[in-house]
């Protein structure tokens, strides 16, 4: 019965609002009737004439009336009209025949003080003998409707307009809830049989999983911690650099909760109306609270909760960041409500969002480690069909990889598999995977010349060489002159035997050496420089500079902070904290410690140039050599 009820009011308002739209076109209708179509009716000819015409036609007594209207003057007088009527068929010449007939002209008033003395004096054809004339003043509309035309019609129209406009809004957003009229919050709302992701879906994340596993336990059991006092976290911040599963995790919490999960991107409250994100993020709270239990997820939150001291403000994301604060403090986490967020740049975050009581946790969700990134391979590999798969090696070939870069990884492996028409996926696909993803594609057809060819064999056997003769530098792995889309001629890849948490100054300078080491190779033996070494200078100006101004491993300014760090999540911008001298200084230690490295690798180069030699013969015939072939050449040479 209520439902009944339900729809015979939603029909009788349908029907009233069709009532009300239908007189409105109607009355916009006649406007536009009157308007175009009054012109060319209910009017009689009007012929144009001058006013010198009109002067002598007066004279002359022709004019019987005369009317000034609006600046023009009109003029009536009778005129005799030629007409030819056709008297029976067989008539060979037609009968002409002359009729009389009123016409009006029109001609434009100009500044005559005599007019109406001649129109007095002048004869006219009427039976008084006298020219009958008049004016009219112009007519003013009624306050009335002066009021209708200029306020009651435009408000009309514009209300025709947003009704329209609505009621299309309306019908476009019903397959999809009416989550994204004016006014919702536009989140997408997963039931709790819609999340189907799990913890077992995350991998390389173990901390980070066992602080919301908490919350899932929490929203399980509350009485487990109500007995002792204890309060569900109001809402935890998901820290971590692009790719490590942030929304990943959110959605597996939802999932392990059983609960309703609300997603929305923090872009999407940002409107060009003031107020609307207030009233997106009330929205999104009312919807929330009928749900309860269950879990919001705010994904680049940084776009609504930027600090407020910034210099440049803005109306609306104040307004919707301060909605979101009273949102935060109002709700009660005993039903069951917890807020997930997600975001690259915590450093930006205002201070009243962070405090306790709003986000009581900051999760950070750091790049994996070698276990983690092993974790993350068997996660994915469980849908690609594949053989007995090396972890550990493709695991230590992805350092500093993300849990998105290894699923690409592995999906690149999959078609490389699929390409070479292979039944499954084998470790030699993965790893010709990760250079793909970090070099790029081989160009198979690109045309080297020899020389330019042998030029590149000097400069990347150069680099394994100064690895290979110094010590705590990780092992060369491979070598190649295979060129690549991303530009790359060639390259020769370490890999370290195990995973780095730290970096001694001593590695860090051999590191530097052997990046000199490629053009030290020309150099020596080559006898000539190219600008196949600009990636190499880059990355040891970076190293170089780093040890000076953040890692403290300066001999002149010692543990002294000289560069600033900021959006370290999203590659780190540095910025100088120092004086103009200083950072003179700087650039000068910068190239003293570059000048030394060089001089270092030239050094390894020249003592075994034979080894260089042969080394760079068997790279230009095979294209690519691995670092235990590498490693065979030098040691063949030592012990001889």
């Amino acid at each position: 019965m209520m439902e009944n009820k339900r729809n015979r009011n939603q029909g009788s308002g349908q029907s009233s609002w069709f009532t009300w739209n239908s007189v409105f076109w109607m009355i916009v209708l006649l406007l536009l009737f009157n308007g175009i179509f009054y012109p060319f009716f209910g009017k009689e000819e009007v012929r144009d004439a001058d006013y010198i015409t009109f002067l002598q036609d007066v004279q002359k007594g022709k004019v019987k009336k005369v009317l000034i209207k609006d600046d023009v003057v009109y003029f009536t007088m009778d005129e005799k009209v030629k007409q030819q009527s056709l008297l029976g068929s067989n008539t060979k010449k037609a009968q002409p025949k002359y009729i009389t007939k009123e016409v009006t002209y029109k001609t434009v008033e100009v500044n005559d003080p005599q007019l109406v003395d001649r129109l007095l004096k002048a004869k006219s054809p009427t039976k008084s003998g006298r020219i009958e004339f008049s004016k009219t003043l112009p007519q003013k509309n009624s306050p009335l409707m002066d009021f209708f035309l200029w306020w009651v019609l435009p408000a009309l129209i514009f209300y025709g307009i947003w009704q329209y406009g609505a009621r299309r809004m309306m019908k476009s957003n019903a397959g999809m809830g009416g989550f994204l009229s004016l006014g919702n919050s536009g989140a997408k709302i997963y039931a709790e049989n819609d999340v189907k992701t799990t913890f077992a879906d995350v991998a390389g994340q173990d901390e980070a999983k066992d602080t919301l596993k908490e919350i899932v336990d929490f929203l399980h059991n509350p009485r487990k911690y109500t007995r002792l006092g204890a309060k569900l976290p109001k809402g935890a911040l998901l820290v971590g650099p692009p790719g490590t599963g942030k929304t990943l995790i959110a959605r597996a919490v939802a999932g392990e909760a059983g609960v309703p999960f609300f997603s929305i991107s923090g872009s999407e409250f940002v409107q060009m109306f003031v107020g609307m994100g207030a009233a997106k993020v009330r929205d999104l709270f009312q919807q929330a609270q009928k749900k309860a239990p269950c879990i919001i997820f705010i994904d680049e939150i940084d776009a609504i909760g930027k600090s407020r001291d910034q210099a440049m403000g803005n109306d609306e994301r104040e307004q919707t960041l301060n909605q979101l604060l009273t949102e935060m403090d109002g709700f009660d986490a005993a039903k069951g409500l917890v807020i997930l967020a997600a975001t690259n740049r915590p450093e930006s975050l205002d201070k009243a969002l962070l405090r306790p009581g709003r986000f009581d946790r900051r999760i950070i969700m750091e790049l994996p480690d070698l276990e983690g990134r092993k974790a993350i391979l068997k996660v994915h590999l469980k849908d690609v069909k594949h053989g007995d798969i090396d972890l550990d090696a493709v695991g230590r070939a992805t350092a500093g990889s993300s849990g998105a870069d290894i699923a690409n990884i592995v999906n690149e492996a999959a078609l490389r598999a699929v390409r070479l028409g292979k039944n499954q996926v084998d470790t030699e696909d993965l790893e010709e995977s990760v250079e793909t993803v970090i070099a790029g594609e081989q160009k198979k057809g690109a045309i080297i010349a020899p020389e330019e060819k042998r030029i590149i064999s000097y400069h990347e056997i150069g680099h394994a060489m100064v690895a290979a003769c110094q010590t705590h530098s990780a092992p060369v792995q491979k070598i190649t002159i295979v060129p690549r889309t991303s530009g790359a001629l060639g390259y020769t890849m370490q890999v370290d035997e195990g995973e780095k948490h730290l970096m001694s100054k001593q590695e860090m300078l051999n590191r530097i050496a052997t990046l000199t080491g490629g053009r030290a190779a020309e150099e020596v033996m080559c006898h000539t420089c190219t600008t196949g070494a600009s990636n190499d200078i880059e990355k040891a100006t970076q190293l170089a500079r780093a040890m000076i101004t953040t890692y403290g491993m300066s001999d002149n300014y010692g543990m002294m902070q000289l560069e600033q760090q900021s959006n370290r999540y999203l590659g780190g911008r540095s910025s100088l904290v120092c004086s103009e001298q200083t950072a003179h200084d700087i650039d000068k230690e910068v190239r003293d410690i570059i000048a030394q490295a060089h001089e270092k690798a030239v050094k390894i180069i020249t003592a075994h140039a034979k080894e260089m030699d042969e080394a760079a013969s068997i790279l230009l015939k095979k294209e690519t050599i691995t670092g235990d072939e590498f490693m065979q050449v030098l040691s063949g040479h030592q012990h001889a």
